[in-house]
């Protein structure tokens, strides 16, 4: 018993690491997926967790253990808000797409956040869970947060480095990058529609008899969905390289929180 309760202070930090990564990751945190089931598995990431990396530190029950409780949930929730900027991604790609196209109007409500998302954008969205689950991306996202450690240890000055300025520099910076990579996956059905527009346009001055609100909108509703099929064998590649974009920034994130970057 005396051992357990020397552990038993840095066992809870490792839970409040882990437990606060799998409330806001993706596909861990969305709501479909059992609250048992994440409970469950927390703990026992948890255990594996500390029993690779937290007997090296002692931790005690004083007026400091708040302040680590509060930075274990900071590293959890960090490395889990940049994974979810990833893929919010696409449904952002969805959202161009479906503006131009002219679904905008008709949002559907996601049944794995409970919030309202474009149609093209939940599309693509379930596509992604689904190959980021074919690709093992889960089992990276578990190594992530296991070897976390190695890199942000319990007795790390995380509220220095975040001070520093540094953190949130990168997080602007990740957020950039999130819209440049939605535009970038949206451009070619943007150029479809672009050129749809330019040539309704020069439809209705040859022929104004022509009702263009009439027959422009199934027109690009057609084009937009030939693209989207053309394009859809690409999404095997597209995918592969956001999440490794995704994972790269992780561990980008875990070297400035270290102090090596």
């Amino acid at each position: 018993m005396e051992q357990v309760l020397a552990y038993l202070p840095a066992m809870l930090l490792v839970l409040c690491r882990v437990s606060a990564f799998f409330v806001v990751a993706p596909v861990f945190s969305y709501r479909t997926v059992p609250n048992t089931f994440k409970i469950g598995l927390s703990v026992f990431v948890a255990l594996l967790t500390f029993m690779a990396v937290g007997t090296k530190t002692v931790v005690h029950f004083d007026l400091t253990y708040i302040l680590l409780v509060i930075r274990e949930m900071m590293v959890g929730m960090l490395l889990a808000f940049l994974a979810t900027l990833f893929f919010s991604v696409v449904q952002i790609a969805g959202s161009f797409m479906d503006i131009q196209i002219g679904f905008g109007i008709a949002n559907v409500i996601d049944p794995m956040t409970g919030a309202s998302s474009p149609m093209l954008g939940n599309f693509k969205f379930m596509v992604a869970i689904m190959l980021f689950l074919a690709f093992d991306g889960h089992h990276y996202f578990l190594q992530a947060i296991m070897n976390s450690y190695s890199w942000v240890p319990i007795d790390n000055d995380l509220f220095g480095k975040i001070a520093g300025g540094s953190v949130s520099d990168f997080l602007v910076r990740s957020f950039i990058t999130m819209f440049t990579i939605a535009f970038q996956m949206s451009l070619p059905v943007l150029a479809a529609m672009f050129l749809t527009d330019v040539s309704l346009g020069l439809l209705t001055r040859v022929a104004p008899q022509f009702n263009i609100f009439v027959v422009g909108v199934p027109i690009k509703i057609l084009i937009g969905l030939a693209v989207l099929i053309i394009l859809f064998p690409s999404f095997v590649s597209l995918y592969r390289d956001l999440f490794s974009a995704m994972f790269g920034s992780m561990q980008q994130l875990l070297q400035l929180l270290a102090g090596t970057a």
